[in-house]
């Protein structure tokens, strides 16, 4: 072959070599730059305050999930804020939030009220609600693993007076249901240990929140039996409001999303009474009775109370064992009830 063709091709395949290098490293360098587009993130030249981590109404009382501490800017950095070099975060859960706080929005000294201080309760009270403490015992308080904060039904426990046996009805049902727990005792925080886990202890009252009426229904309740409480789910209130949605006891207006979920959010917090659930003594044991006899009916032979038997009571049909005479009777049946006389005869 030629010797200039020779070089000539060599040097063709230089320059297509060069070419090729030149154009990876024009290509990589172009890359580079597309991946870090976008404003550059500006960097905060402040302390970090306490911000809220969520909507916080009033009358919230928070816990550690509630707050954070972010950067601020020092410019914007009020005397009011709490700054993470001067607050021990720990102290700050189990206060009661008086004015309402945004989420991402700092936390002012003012917007709390600490346990201890004049006015705690009151702000930890919604509109309208009321304050009731009743008294439980260790064994009907959960063993001390309700808290501040949490959500609990209330238990009615009771015996009702017997009938013609004299034996009574044993019964508990759940008579309030979602009652928000302000205060075990006389302490209205958790009590934190040195591991920084909550302390269990047992109390022998409770503070609920409660309405004016249901205020009034526990004061009864009071005076009927011993009352137990029963730790609810937090899954529990949606659960429970979808179920009113889908019966019709709640309507959901059309319009702003937002008023909707506030609207949701109010009522999942608000307690409830009137659907209450029973258990009998029957429902547990086979030897318990499920009703209550009709006063005055004496299992003895042609007696009721003292006297002879002319009537022996009147009572729902079929709530009752048929009574047992010396003589014929005649049941008297008007509607559900039944009255049974004695009619006499050898």
């Amino acid at each position: 072959m030629d010797s200039r063709k020779v070089i000539l091709l060599i040097g063709a395949l230089m320059v297509a070599i060069i070419t090729a290098v030149m154009a990876r490293s024009l290509i990589a360098g172009s890359a580079a730059p597309a991946a870090a587009a976008g404003p550059p993130v500006p960097v905060i030249d402040g302390p970090e305050v306490l911000v809220a981590t969520r909507a916080l109404p009033i009358g919230t009382i928070l816990d550690a999930s509630a707050l954070k501490f972010q950067p601020w800017p020092k410019e914007l950095v009020d005397g009011a804020y709490y700054l993470k070099a001067q607050t021990n975060l720990a102290k700050l859960q189990g206060t009661v939030v008086r004015n309402p706080i945004t989420a991402g929005q700092p936390v002012t000294q003012g917007a709390l009220v600490k346990p201890g201080d004049r006015g705690f309760l009151a702000a930890a009270l919604g509109p309208g609600m009321r304050a009731v403490t009743v008294p439980v015992s260790a064994q009907a308080a959960v063993a001390g693993f309700v808290f501040p904060g949490d959500r609990i039904d209330l238990v009615l426990t009771q015996s009702v007076a017997g009938g013609g046996d004299g034996q009574p009805l044993h019964v508990s049902e759940t008579i309030l249901r979602n009652l928000r727990v302000l205060a075990t005792d006389q302490r209205t925080d958790n009590l934190v240990g040195e591991d920084g886990k909550t302390v269990v202890r047992t109390f022998s009252t409770v503070t609920v929140e409660a309405t004016p009426k249901i205020a009034e229904q526990m004061a009864v309740a009071q005076t009927l039996g011993s009352l137990s409480l029963s730790l609810r789910s937090i899954a529990d209130n949606s659960g429970e409001l979808e179920e009113a949605i889908a019966s019709g006891a709640v309507k959901v207006p059309d319009g702003d999303p937002r008023m909707e979920k506030a609207m949701l959010l109010r009522l999942a917090g608000q307690p409830q009474s009137g659907a209450t659930s029973s258990t009998t003594g029957a429902d547990v044991s086979r030897y318990q009775r499920r009703t209550v006899p009709g006063r005055g009916l004496d299992t003895g032979p042609g007696m009721v109370g003292n006297g002879p038997m002319n009537v022996v009571a009147n009572v729902p049909a079929g709530s009752i064992p048929a009574p047992v005479s010396t003589g014929p009777l005649v049941r008297v049946a008007r509607g559900n009830n039944v009255t049974a006389v004695a009619v006499g005869g050898k």
